[in-house]
């Protein structure tokens, strides 16, 4: 009976190697392809450059945030990235 466990346990671990193997060298063809993972950004550079007019005019964050359905901290995120 033990002798079961430890078979499985082994046959387990074996194709967890495997299925990491094989996602690795998903994710480097990918990477050769030029892909990047993650969610793609919800708004260009064209919404950008409006949420920072806006703000440079004067508009509170708070304010452009609820405007374009975003946090607060999205608004700055965007912000620190252009």
């Amino acid at each position: 009976m033990a002798i079961n466990v430890y078979l499985f346990a082994a046959f387990a671990e074996f194709e967890r190697n495997l299925i990491e193997k094989h996602s690795a060298a998903g994710r480097a063809a990918a990477k050769a392809r030029g892909r990047l993972g993650g969610r793609p950004e919800k708004y260009g550079s064209k919404d950008i450059e409006m949420m920072k007019a806006l703000i440079e005019s004067g508009t509170p964050i708070k304010d452009v945030a609820e405007k374009w359905g975003v946090s607060r901290t999205t608004i700055y995120r965007y912000l620190e990235k252009q």
